[in-house]
């Protein structure tokens, strides 16, 4: 991270455009090989939403394409790193060394790979479209991730346990009043 950049950055428009980009070259490899969607989730697929600059995408699949996804991710140079604890949500990480590519090594992104029934995917929806329709829950989590940031003094390592143990009562609460709406 550029000492001179707050981790946490204002809302910018080109996010959803390197999603896109991302997206499409993503889709190049395996949108003839098996039935996939690409969902933008985390904090740069909210507009107005303060973020660290950073893509976060989940491709969604069904049952029995992991195996198919994980060798085409393969040829783009990523290689799988687990699931890091989370169960249904598989972790690829890139290996610029030995396969670099102009696009996906020139936009920061974290790349996941979950089934249709995943948990993980839920929240991530759930959570990303609640805070896209309500002002008041995008601006309160901006202000705790603010916050955050400047008490990690801009490492995002400490910036990562923080949120963990003090946005964890914020997000199961926007989570249980995302479900409660989409019941209704």
């Amino acid at each position: 991270m550029n000492d001179h950049q707050p981790l946490i950055q204002p809302y910018r428009d080109h996010w959803a455009r390197d999603f896109v980009i991302i997206k499409t070259v993503i889709e190049e490899v395996l949108s003839d090989k098996t039935s996939i969607a690409i969902e933008h989730v985390g904090s740069t697929a909210v507009p107005g939403l303060a973020a660290k600059p950073i893509i976060d995408i989940d491709i969604v699949h069904g049952t029995e394409a992991f195996p198919i996804i994980k060798n085409g991710l393969e040829t783009l140079g990523y290689f799988h790193n687990g699931n890091q604890g989370i169960p249904d949500r598989e972790v690829f990480k890139r290996n610029r060394t030995l396969s670099p590519h102009p696009v996906l090594d020139s936009i920061q992104h974290h790349l996941y790979v979950c089934p249709d029934f995943s948990e993980e995917l839920k929240k991530h929806l759930l959570f990303r479209n609640y805070l896209r329709g309500h002002a008041e829950a995008r601006k309160h989590y901006e202000t705790i991730k603010i916050q955050l940031a400047k008490e990690a003094r801009q490492d995002r390592k400490v910036y990562a346990m923080l949120k963990e143990e003090k946005a964890s009562d914020f997000i199961a609460s926007t989570l249980s009043k995302a479900r409660k709406e989409s019941f209704t």
